[in-house]
């Protein structure tokens, strides 16, 4: 049967949203298996439709969404396809999101403002799902608002080896572009065997995306500075972050991230940088007019693929990072 793997009496299934089918055809090719063929369509109001077309029951699902654009209409079809296999009577279900949407909104800045990250952990365990899969959090602690198992998959293995095949690494600075990937930046720094540089911004309180001040805090000057992210949305951070390393003296920029929203203008801010190369993952899919000349995407497919196996056999999704941390 299609989309199907047994271990004994166990069964893995992978099931596909919408959102980006292409990434979950392709973590399906490294498993060996199929996705699980499923009706999904929308009624005329909009609201979704899903059936799954094999038998579920007692089955250990994986169901993998990219929480793209438009990000409310996945989110909502991946809810959906938890809720039918939980009435469904599958026997565990694993949402997996590459992207986990709404993670920036992990605190209250102000009053009057919801934590939505938490609201979306309580909209999955509510639909019934038993465990989450993401890949790089915007902040580790959004893991405890998931009451269940979370796989946090770290890209830095992927993105560090690309880098350490195309660079001399005893010319290169890393860089943190704020306080928040001080320590995401140092396990790059542990792995690549470079120092570390972080850049302090300021943020406008009363515009979205608007960096206002950057202070550049470590050796730059002369050194090919990789500037590690989590993500890259409308590009401006990054760009500003890459002009000031510039102005300290950098001799070559390169940016990484884990997730490439490029929103709005961001491929036009990336192509006309100074930055010498875009490096990410295709967490989410990037549309044939996002892509330029700088730009270089690696894929999450293998990792994920790994991680899925190693939950369903019940091994350890932590080994797949050892010596990594």
């Amino acid at each position: 049967m299609t989309g199907i793997k047994a271990t004994g009496e166990k069964k893995l299934m992978l099931f596909s949203g919408r959102g980006y089918p292409e990434l979950a055809d392709e973590v399906a090719e490294c498993l060996g298996i199929e996705p699980t063929p499923s009706k999904l369509h929308d009624f005329a109001n909009g609201e979704i439709f899903v059936r799954y077309l094999e038998s579920v029951r007692g089955c250990d699902a994986f169901v993998l969404q990219s929480h793209t654009a438009p990000i409310n209409q996945w989110i909502m079809e991946q809810l959906i396809m938890v809720d039918a296999l939980k009435r469904a009577s599958a026997k565990r279900i694993t949402v997996v999101a590459p992207v986990f949407g709404y993670a920036r909104q992990d605190k209250k800045s102000r009053g009057r403002e919801p934590i939505s990250a938490r609201l979306m952990a309580d909209l999955f365990r509510t639909a019934g799902a038993d465990r989450l899969m993401v890949v790089d959090l915007h902040t580790s602690q959004i893991q405890g608002f998931f009451d269940g198992p979370v796989d946090h998959l770290f890209a830095l293995p992927i993105l560090a080896d690309y880098v350490q095949s195309k660079l001399d690494t005893s010319q290169v600075t890393v860089v943190a572009p704020d306080a928040g990937r001080v320590r995401v930046a140092e396990r790059w720094t542990d792995r690549l065997g470079s120092p570390l540089a972080i850049i302090h911004k300021r943020r406008d309180p009363d515009v979205a995306n608007q960096v206002k001040v950057f202070e550049v805090v470590g050796e730059v000057e002369g050194r090919t500075c990789v500037i590690v992210d989590d993500m890259i949305d409308t590009g401006g951070t990054i760009v500003k972050a890459a002009d000031a390393l510039f102005e300290q003296g950098a001799a070559k920029v390169v940016a990484t991230a884990t997730h490439g929203l490029l929103s709005g203008p961001a491929v036009d801010r990336l192509k006309n940088s100074r930055i010498s190369e875009v490096v990410i993952t295709n967490t989410l899919p990037v549309r044939e007019d996002h892509r330029f000349d700088k730009l270089t995407v690696l894929s999450i497919a293998p990792l994920l693929a790994r991680a899925i196996n190693e939950v369903f056999s019940d091994g350890s999704v932590t080994s797949l990072f050892d010596g990594d941390a």
